[in-house]
């Protein structure tokens, strides 16, 4: 079914129904905001997907326990993860619904909970508290921008995504979201966190298989530095009994599926457009895989490489580490049949390097957003990975992150 595409202000907030707000409770040591509030005025159900990493932090497994039934809120704080923290750390977390349960009049297990930030110490939970407090009242249909700066950590600017999509028989719905990320980006789930809302109302497993495919081409095909956190989460709620309710058959199932990859991929594409130190995107497509899998290993081998990323850092087209990460990515392809392009340049051809204008790759790797094509000729599946350069500014920010 055709629809069109309305972007809109506002954030998770353009979802009618969403409240949100952002404070400073006194964890970050820059004053800025470092407690959000995102709130929904009727009953929602969630979808989640999580870090694959062995260290779970324990706002996600105390979120993980809580997504039964329904949701009305999610609390979050930034400037302290969480992890690493032990039974103190579920405690804590518990504590954070708690302390918002309390304040908004809902029961515990209506409320989720995440942290990012420094691993390893203890939330101050009087701050906290006094947090909730003051992000309560605050609580806003235009509180979305407050809301995703207070979830920033190295973050430069805020991440926000909000479209209005409506389909050619009419049916209409608002997606939205926000999400923070610029460093430990390597996500094998969805990755840092991410928050949407939708007014579309659906059933919760229809609702997790959607996000899970909608992570698996979006955030799980960026990286920045290629770590994986242990904090990552990604939720997508949808508020009941307001809009269009869907099933599988209905007509607006697919709108919706498109609509929530544009948005997760709007979401990524912020991301690593903010990495750390960054100053490139490389946009990577793996052309003529098995299948996805195969490109998506070579695309985050390719991306994950240091002796890649700096290249591009320094624009100089030095193709032979592309092949060469593709090369230990533990994938069986055909080196023989491999062509390269940076841009409309190409420099591999079958395998072998070509004799190429240097001053043409130059311009290209010069661009904000580099396009970079691989071609395997194996197959029919084309994926598309986001990565960035690596450049002095990363070593210096993650040299001194906890000071």
């Amino acid at each position: 079914m055709k629809y069109k595409m309305e972007i809109l202000q506002g954030g998770i907030t353009a979802v009618q129904g969403i409240e949100a707000s952002g404070v400073h409770c006194g964890l970050k040591k820059n004053g800025g905001k470092d407690l959000a509030l995102i709130y929904s005025c009727v009953p929602a159900v969630a979808a989640a997907v999580f870090t694959t990493n062995k260290l779970k932090a324990p706002p996600l497994v105390v979120t993980e326990q809580h997504l039964a039934g329904t949701v009305r809120a999610i609390v979050v704080n930034s400037g302290n993860a969480n992890s690493c923290t032990g039974e103190q750390g579920i405690a804590d977390a518990r504590a954070m619904v708690r302390l918002a349960a309390d304040r908004l009049g809902l029961q515990e297990k209506e409320v989720l909970v995440a942290s990012t930030g420094v691993i390893g110490a203890y939330l101050p939970l009087e701050k906290i508290a006094a947090g909730v407090e003051e992000a309560a009242a605050l609580l806003s249909t235009r509180g979305g921008r407050a809301a995703a700066q207070a979830i920033m950590t190295t973050d430069k600017v805020e991440k926000e995504s909000a479209a209005r999509f409506t389909a050619d028989d009419g049916g209409s719905f608002i997606l939205a979201g926000m999400a923070k990320g610029a460093g430990m980006i390597c996500p094998d789930m969805a990755t840092l966190l991410v928050f949407l809302a939708t007014d579309l109302e659906i059933e919760q497993k229809l609702l997790q298989e959607a996000l899970e495919e909608a992570v698996s081409f979006s955030f799980n095909l960026i990286s920045i530095d290629g770590d994986t956190s242990t904090n990552d989460m990604a939720l997508l709620l949808s508020l009941q009994g307001g809009g269009p309710r869907l099933n599988r058959q209905s007509p607006l199932w697919p709108v919706f599926k498109d609509a929530l990859l544009y948005i997760c991929r709007d979401l990524a594409y912020k991301v690593v457009a903010d990495g750390e130190g960054a100053t490139k995107v490389i946009k990577l497509t793996v052309k003529g895989a098995l299948d996805y899998t195969m490109g998506r290993r070579l695309a985050r081998s390719v991306l994950n490489s240091a002796l890649v990323k700096t290249a591009f850092f320094g624009e100089d087209a030095n193709w032979g580490r592309i092949i060469t990460a593709m090369g230990y990515a533990g994938v069986d392809f055909v080196p023989e049949r491999v062509d390269i392009f940076l841009g409309d340049v190409q420099v591999m051809a079958a395998g072998k390097g070509l004799v190429f204008d240097e001053a043409a790759a130059k311009k290209v790797l010069m661009q904000r957003e580099v396009p970079v094509l691989i071609d395997l000729k194996l197959g029919t599946e084309e994926v598309t990975g986001l990565g960035c350069d690596l450049s002095h500014e990363y070593v210096s920010i993650n040299s001194s992150y906890r000071s």
